[in-house]
């Protein structure tokens, strides 16, 4: 696993919101049964050091049904995550090696999936997919964004004094 905060990327990738200011962070994993977790967990930390922490339950279930949806539904080796921090919003990229788009289903009343992409609908500011690049360096980004109020930064404890 790669962990890295990462300048603004050059161009974003076509119909990809990103915000003009504030952090970005990436991290890359395996295409495995332990992604959804390692990448939800990244992103909850993230909100909560970064003073977001009404938006870490959204964030959690969102990233977990896109990350799902790589491990489920492709042969991807890796999947990348790429979080935007701006003061009202983030901005969550969840990149495979796959470029073919999932077909968007209505799921039965009975169905036990089918709902994932539905719920990140209904919990993000707007969300859609991207596909990059040519042949076999095309990659997929399934994006969304979330909004919330001001961050809720705490003052940083000054030289000498310990946080409790």
């Amino acid at each position: 696993m790669t962990v890295v905060a990462t300048p603004p990327p050059s161009a974003p990738p076509e119909g990809s919101p990103l915000p003009r200011r504030g952090d970005r962070y990436r991290v890359v994993a395996p295409n495995n049964a332990h992604a959804a977790k390692l990448a939800r967990d990244f992103v909850a930390t993230l909100l909560r050091v970064t003073g977001h922490p009404g938006l870490v339950d959204d964030a959690r279930l969102c990233v977990s049904e896109v990350v799902g949806n790589v491990y489920c539904h492709t042969r991807s080796r890796l999947i990348r995550v790429d979080v935007a921090i701006a003061p009202q919003r983030v901005t969550v990229h969840v990149t495979d090696d796959q470029p073919e788009p999932l077909p968007l289903t209505v799921p039965g009343p009975g169905a036990e999936s089918g709902r994932g992409l539905l719920i990140v609908d209904r919990l993000s500011l707007r969300w859609g997919a991207t596909v990059q690049g040519r042949g076999r360096r095309q990659t997929k980004t399934v994006w969304f964004v979330l909004v919330g109020p001001e961050p809720e930064l705490q003052a940083s404890p000054r030289r000498g004094e310990r946080e409790l």
